[in-house]
């Protein structure tokens, strides 16, 4: 069995568990989707810390330029963070996913505030763990970041990647996606943006940045059997961690 497979069978009954967490059976009106955005934000925001710091150690973002690493990776993350930073909008605009979020949830009715006081505050020097405790951060999501930010900060390179690689955005299944259609089409022009979103996703991440991804943690892990574990054992942990974020949303309102 190839490596990324034994990381596959690794993580399987908890992603199963996941793909199939009762929340997304619960969620039936737009409440619930603008609530699911309000915890859900966090997790695309911190997202790109994880690739910022697979951007500053595998490629070389300093003055003078020197060449870093190997150039097959180099290429392979530039790649995704040229889509991730400065996609496309609808209309064709440049707009990085994040912002592209906060736009759908300004147009779904859903609360940014949190989110960007926990900007401001990070702008302002504060640290993430000060942002996320000062900015009126929903518990369980505040929690989910505070991990990510752990791993982005201080996690070994090949456990970054795993992370990203194996708990991020395809962990939203179909069934998901078809939910925030049906609620289009019930509540004209308050889900166009999020369903334009999710669409994005799949067509890029669950694509092209999913391969390119599972190929950069095969050259960082290479033929250690130390780091395949531990690439395992970090994938295992963000599943898990993302868990637990759906385990907030779908508790009570006010918990």
């Amino acid at each position: 069995m190839d490596r990324i497979a034994t990381i596959r069978q690794t993580i399987a009954p908890a992603r199963q568990r996941l793909l199939a967490h009762p929340l997304y059976a619960s969620m039936a009106s737009l409440q619930d989707v603008q609530r699911f955005m309000e915890f859900h934000v966090f997790a695309v925001w911190d997202f790109m810390s994880l690739l910022k710091r697979l951007q500053r150690d595998l490629t070389c973002v300093d003055l003078p330029w020197v060449p870093v690493g190997d150039a097959e990776v180099r290429y392979l993350i530039n790649e995704i963070v040229c889509g991730e930073e400065s996609d496309v909008d609808p209309q064709g605009t440049r707009i990085s996913h994040f912002e592209l979020y906060q736009r759908a949830m300004q147009q779904a009715g859903a609360s940014s505030q949190a989110v960007t006081n926990a900007l401001a505050s990070v702008k302002a020097k504060a640290s993430t763990s000060a942002a996320l405790q000062s900015a009126g951060v929903p518990s369980g999501a505040a929690e989910f970041s505070a991990h990510t930010f752990h791993t982005a900060s201080v996690g070994k390179i090949h456990e970054v990647a795993a992370a990203f690689t194996f708990g991020r955005e395809d962990l939203i299944p179909d069934m998901f996606h078809e939910l925030v259609v049906k609620l289009s089409r019930e509540h004209p022009g308050k889900l166009d943006t999020f369903r334009y979103y999710l669409e994005r996703h799949i067509e890029v991440d669950g694509g092209h940045h999913g391969a390119i991804s599972l190929r950069m943690v095969e050259l960082l892990c290479g033929q250690d059997d130390q780091k395949w574990q531990e690439a395992g054992q970090a994938a295992l942990a963000a599943i898990e961690s993302r868990t637990k974020l759906w385990d907030a949303i779908l508790a009570p309102v006010g918990n």
